[in-house]
Formats: structure tokens, C-alpha cells, sequence
């Protein structure tokens, strides 16, 4: 059985746990600002070490295969979701609307009062996810990591910042905050190792090198 089926499987009753956790936060009185803690550099350098390494395939990518943004909670599909989840002090309307709050990007420090400046970025990209072995999954499978807000893989951050990293991995792109750069790879990696995705070679050495020094 795939690791990906298996770990599915496996960890349902976790994955529950954690989505009624998150509801739960985003029902409180104050915000998180955060992604859910990726793992350690320990584990990352483990899991990193056990991802096949293969050539990217982009054809037949189309962003549209990736269905979003589902509902999550009541009238909060999963951008709303996260906009809530990653600000502070949010306040919402009745359809799940920012109305206040304020919002810092982890990606280059850029902070503001307007969510609509704030994309979410999949901190690994849609393309990539293709790239690296869902062009085989359901488009089920594929919407469900499109949303996935368990795992470390939706974040708010500025409009700017998603839109210079694209669909890049990280030998090509990494945060400008410095300060942000082990979080996001091991993010990066853990995503990658749960769905059982691939890398290629200039990503594995470009991940081994960034998580050596974390």
C-alpha cells in the first residue's frame, strides 16, 4: 500500500483530532498567527533522506485540478480560515469576513490592517505537488491538499512575497526574513514526506543543505 494511503488511513482519528482542535481555536477569543508547528529539523533531515528523488513532469497542470477553497467551519471556507487563524485581534461578519485585525507575513515581514493585501500561499505549490506525484491522485485527494489546514501547508502572507516565490521550490526560492527559513523548509518537507511526494535532486541538495544549518 502507498505510504500516502497508509498514512491516511492510519492517522484519520489524529487528523480529526487536530481539525476539531483548529476549529476550536478559530472559534476563541484570540488568533494563533501561526501555521501548525512543522516538525523538527531532526525529523525533516529523516524524512527528507526517505523521499524519492525523481524529475519534475508539469504536463497536463492545471490549477483548476486543485479545487479551492472548501468550507471548513460554518460560513469560513479555508482562505477565511486562515485569514482568522494567522492575524490578531480578527473580527468577523456573519460570512466569515475579516472586518478588522491586523496581519504580519513570516515571508518578508511585511505587516497590514487589510487582509485583502494577504494572499494564502500552499507553502508547497499546487504545480509542484503535480510535479511531484499528484497528477495521479482523485481530484478528492487533490482538493483535500489544496485545503489542507492540519498539516503545515496554508499560511497568510503578502501578496507580494507569494507572488515572487510562485511555483518555485526551495533551490530556486526560500523567505527573505531570514529568520523564517528553517520553519518553512521544514514545512516544506514534512508536507512533502505526508503525501508521499517526490523531489528532484536540486531540491533535495538545496533542502539538505538549508535544514543542515537549522
Amino acid at each position: 500500500m502507498p505510504k500516502f494511503y497508509a498514512r491516511r488511513r492510519l492517522s484519520i482519528l489524529a487528523t480529526l483530532t487536530g481539525l476539531i482542535a483548529s476549529v476550536a481555536l478559530f472559534d476563541g477569543p484570540a488568533a494563533s498567527a501561526a501555521l501548525p508547528t512543522p516538525v523538527s529539523a531532526a525529523t525533516a533531515r529523516s524524512y527528507l533522506s526517505s523521499l524519492t528523488v525523481a524529475t519534475e513532469n508539469r504536463t497536463g497542470y492545471s490549477r483548476d485540478l486543485f479545487p479551492t477553497w472548501i468550507t471548513i467551519s460554518g460560513t469560513c471556507n479555508t482562505r477565511e480560515y486562515v485569514i482568522k487563524r494567522d492575524g490578531s485581534n480578527v473580527v468577523t461578519n456573519s460570512a466569515c469576513t475579516a472586518t478588522s485585525g491586523s496581519w504580519y507575513s513570516q515571508y518578508d515581514g511585511v505587516t497590514t490592517t487589510d487582509p485583502s493585501t494577504f494572499d494564502i500561499d500552499h507553502v508547497v505549490p499546487l504545480a509542484e505537488a503535480w510535479d511531484s506525484g499528484a497528477s495521479e491522485w482523485t481530484t478528492a485527494q487533490r482538493q483535500a491538499f489544496a485545503n489542507d489546514v492540519t498539516r503545515p501547508q496554508l499560511i497568510a502572507v503578502s501578496a507580494s512575497s507569494n507572488r515572487s516565490k510562485g511555483d518555485d521550490d526551495p533551490a530556486e526560492w526560500v523567505p527573505t526574513r531570514s529568520a523564517y527559513v528553517c520553519t518553512y523548509v521544514r514545512a516544506w518537507v514534512q508536507v512533502k514526506y505526508y503525501y508521499d511526494l517526490s523531489v528532484d535532486s536540486t531540491e533535495k541538495s538545496a533542502l539538505q543543505s538549508y535544514l543542515a544549518g537549522c
